[in-house]
């Protein structure tokens, strides 16, 4: 309260500064000067905001350059002819030397004021009543060569809001002084009688401060608070009118119906509210036209557009009242936002970046698919492109196939011819039978073993990763290629790690992936002196990975050629197709090794394979 008295005080300074700095400007040529004469105390905050209502009309009307001089009259604090006469001698001295060229009127007591001394002070000036009902009593005060701006709120608005917030409403409270006086309110209990027969009325207009705060704290369920203006506590105390009527609100135990916008957010539920910027705009821009040349009898008075329907979201609230019966065009101020607006911009920014995250997952993951299908085409066609390599190895391997095979056919066809005659003499010796079914049996499972390799080698299978000795993995290719390599009077040799090396991997894919380059290499050296054609296979662990290495004693790779020859189509022979070591690759990158190749120091080429090693199972 503190800190609203001391702001309200540094306004009313800042006002009179102003006024201040004015004023000297009434003596220069061609100003005109208005007079506003307020029936109350420009503290209030209801005629500070009259006042600038009628500064701001004054700046509006570039052409008339004005002075606007105040007074408050004070006459509800301090009422009484002693007091007026001394109103009348100060105002006569103050403004001797100030030509007064138009007067406004705001408030009945003020009105009433110039109807009885307006003569004594500024006899010629006209007059712009503001702030006053539109009623009989009131016109009666209006001098002749005036006009006015009415402004008032009706019983009956009063009424229609106290029903709109309390919808089964038997009866009313009135508080305020200004249900007293007739030429505010008028006959009010005739048009309470005619809006709404039957309504119990509670008049507490009469009563102290005090006794007004212990009523109002018992009242019946079904009632509402009017409220008027009050200036004091009937006990000596004065008071602005809305430091007055909070002290009731402190008490109240019914919603509060109030008739000014200055006392909304601090005591009432709202009502048909009394705009003040807009009264004194309104004044004012009559001020303006009768400086501008106009007869104020020429103006008739009218009612002006400053009385609307207002109501406190937090009281509503708190009363429980539902908006739907409000009347119509009523503003609610004070409304909590709803979380959507509150924030509404961050949840369209939010929204935002969540659509566009989503938009770019939603690529993303079919990329993704697009990638993972691109990867399963891939590899399938490395694996018929595999599986035509392994067919045209075959073919360069048939006649080597075919000797392999026709040995033990061939051995078993003379075995069984000679168990034909040894059967065919008197006395068969049959243990010499038993022996040649042995052989029999045993060049059988050896020609088996050739056809169960070539058709596992040309066999074309789903991949099918899974663990592999390598060491075992590297020995069996050497093995089935021996025969090839006595072809071209090649030896091969391996050099088998003495640790257990085990990878997780296709069989079929890595042992073709090692035939192409032993073949590799027994075509290198196939040509050369017999001390160079050999071929030698290892198995190591370095780094963490398992390790194989082909060398031949061959002329080696040129040096430019070493990453080329890896490439599809990249072929040195005459009769070759250039995707054998391409193939390798492709074979070892998807099994998550690499392939690379080097010149030994001693001669010769080396292709080196790592692959991952097995994830040991617990």
């Amino acid at each position: 309260m503190r800190m609203v008295i001391a702001i309200k005080r540094l306004l009313i300074a800042c006002l009179f500064a102003i006024l201040a700095h004015e004023c000297p400007a009434a003596d220069s040529p061609g100003q005109r000067s208005i007079l506003v004469l307020e029936d109350a105390d420009f503290r209030s905050p209801f005629y500070s905001e009259i006042f600038a209502g009628i500064r701001t009309a004054a700046k509006e009307n570039g052409q008339i350059h004005t002075v606007i001089y105040g007074e408050s009259l004070d006459l509800a604090r301090f009422p009484g002819p002693d007091y007026e006469e001394s109103l009348v001698g100060h105002l006569k001295t103050k403004y001797a030397h100030r030509p007064i060229d138009i007067i406004v009127s705001i408030g009945v007591a003020s009105a009433k004021f110039l109807q009885a001394r307006k003569h004594d002070i500024w006899p010629a000036a006209p007059v712009v009543y503001g702030f006053v009902p539109d009623l009989p009593e009131t016109r009666a005060l209006f001098l002749p060569g005036t006009t006015a701006i009415f402004a008032k709120v009706s019983p009956a608005q009063i009424l229609t809001a106290a029903r709109a917030v309390v919808p089964d409403l038997t009866g009313v409270v009135l508080v305020g002084d200004a249900w007293k006086n007739p030429l505010i309110y008028g006959h009010w209990k005739q048009e309470f009688a005619t809006t709404m027969p039957g309504l119990e009325i509670i008049d507490l207009s009469g009563m102290v401060l005090r006794e007004v705060r212990e009523r109002v704290g018992s009242l019946p369920p079904r009632s509402a608070i009017l409220t008027s203006a009050m200036y004091s506590d009937g006990e000596g105390t004065h008071y602005l009118p809305a430091a007055a009527l909070a002290r009731v609100a402190e008490r109240a135990n019914r919603p509060i119906i109030i008739t000014s916008d200055t006392f909304l957010g601090r005591t009432g539920v709202g009502g048909f509210l009394l705009l003040p910027e807009t009264i004194g705009q309104e004044a004012g821009q009559l001020a303006m036209r009768i400086l501008g040349g106009e007869s104020p009898s020429n103006i008739p008075p009218v009612a002006g557009d400053n009385v609307k329907p207002i109501f406190d979201w937090r009281q509503l609230k708190l009363w429980n009242v539902d908006e739907a019966h409000l009347p119509p065009g009523s503003e609610v101020r004070f409304r909590e936002p709803s979380f959507w607006e509150q924030y509404y911009w961050r949840v369209m920014i939010s929204a935002g970046v969540v659509l566009v995250q989503a938009m770019m997952i939603g690529i993303l993951l079919r990329e993704r698919r697009l990638r993972f299908q691109a990867e399963v085409e891939a590899r399938q066609r490395m694996s018929e492109l595999a599986h035509m390599n392994r067919l045209a190895t075959a073919g360069e391997m048939s006649a080597t196939i075919a000797h392999e095979l026709s040995q033990p056919l061939a051995a078993i066809l003379i075995n069984a011819e000679t168990a034909e005659q040894v059967l065919q003499t008197p006395a068969p010796d049959l243990g010499v039978i038993s022996e040649i079914l042995s052989d029999i049996r045993r060049d059988d499972k050896r020609a088996n073993e050739i056809v169960v390799q070539v058709r596992s080698f040309l066999k074309r299978a789903r991949t099918e990763r899974i663990e592999l000795d390598l060491n075992a993995t590297v020995s069996d290719v050497f093995r089935f290629l021996s025969i090839q390599a006595l072809t071209y009077d090649v030896a091969l040799a391996t050099d088998r790690s003495s640790l257990d090396i085990r990878v997780t991997a296709d069989k079929v894919q890595l042992q073709q992936a090692i035939l192409n380059l032993v073949m590799n290499a027994i075509e290198a050296v196939a040509d050369l002196p017999e001390d160079r054609r050999r071929i030698v296979g290892r198995t190591s662990l370095a780094n963490n990975q398992a390790m194989i290495s082909i060398a031949d004693a061959g002329d080696g790779i040129c040096t430019e050629k070493v990453t080329e020859i890896f490439k599809p189509f990249f072929t040195t022979k005459t009769q070759g197709m250039g995707i054998g070591l391409s193939i390798t690759r492709t074979i070892i990158e998807a099994h998550g090794g690499r392939i690379w190749a080097e010149n030994a120091p001693t001669g010769g080429a080396v292709f080196h394979i790592s692959l991952p090693l097995a994830v040991a199972r617990s």
